[in-house]
């Protein structure tokens, strides 16, 4: 686990908004992805994730030059998902403002994806994105889907992740769909069995409803822990959550 554990609001970008959703359904509208970025950089935040919830559905590029506005806005790690298919999508996202790419769906149609990324680019840049539900059809009891978590693959979420990090994943973004945009707090169990079979960082994402509920997520085994809809609807600023992680003697940066 690293020495201080990031809190990374999520901006879910759909034709150059934020939205956000409940189990990925049902998306609003949430703001400009320009203005929170700057908002939460000078909240403190560690990182920030950018993802294009739609790209992988609409079959369409991530929009570079929202990515290029964003990044021109924050002077932190920028990871960057959504749409991505090949390696030349990852170098365009970098040479756009991004310092991370994250890959889902892509990777799982075509697996060769994920080694072609970390042998050009380096394992640092690319974070695996699992969109995570339960399911009694696998051994894990977690399948991965794709498609923004209209589809699922019935593959066993803790292999893929296993396979994928075998390949070159250098991280691990680690979403419940169950406990997408319900504020119920994180799905612990998803995290610590993530943690148990990972060793690369893992970031614990989906459930954020309250500042008591990150620190569960971090003592469950998440190096980072990501959250979207309480800080676009102000329900909570980075600064309050890193405060409560300090408080529970939780190092934060």
């Amino acid at each position: 686990m690293s020495l201080a554990v990031r809190v990374i609001p999520c901006l879910d970008v759909s034709a150059g908004r934020v939205v956000k959703g409940v189990n990925f359904q049902g998306l609003r509208d949430a703001g400009d992805p320009v203005e929170l970025a700057r908002r939460y950089y000078e909240q403190g935040a560690d990182e920030l994730t950018f993802l294009d919830v739609t790209a992988t559905v609409d079959d369409r590029a991530t929009t570079y030059e929202v990515v290029a506005a964003t990044a021109e806005q924050v002077f932190i790690p920028l990871t960057v998902g959504g749409g991505v298919r090949s390696a030349e999508d990852v170098a365009r996202l970098l040479a756009s403002g991004a310092d991370k790419v994250g890959v889902n769906s892509a990777a799982i149609a075509r697996p060769a994806l994920l080694g072609e990324i970390a042998d050009r680019f380096g394992a640092q840049v690319l974070v695996l994105s699992l969109d995570v539900t339960r399911s009694a059809g696998t051994e894990s009891g977690f399948v991965v889907t794709t498609h923004g978590g209209r589809t699922e693959t019935g593959i066993d979420a803790l292999e893929w992740a296993r396979e994928s990090i075998e390949r070159g994943a250098g991280e691990l973004l680690v979403n419940s769909i169950d406990a997408d945009g319900t504020r119920t707090g994180f799905d612990l169990d998803l995290v610590a069995a993530m943690r148990a079979q990972s060793s690369v960082p893992v970031i614990a994402s989906g459930g954020a409803g309250s500042v008591d509920d990150f620190a569960p997520a971090v003592r469950a085994g998440a190096d980072a822990v990501l959250a979207a809809s309480v800080f676009h609807d102000g329900v909570m600023t980075i600064g309050e959550v890193k405060a409560r992680l300090a408080d529970e003697g939780i190092t934060v940066r």
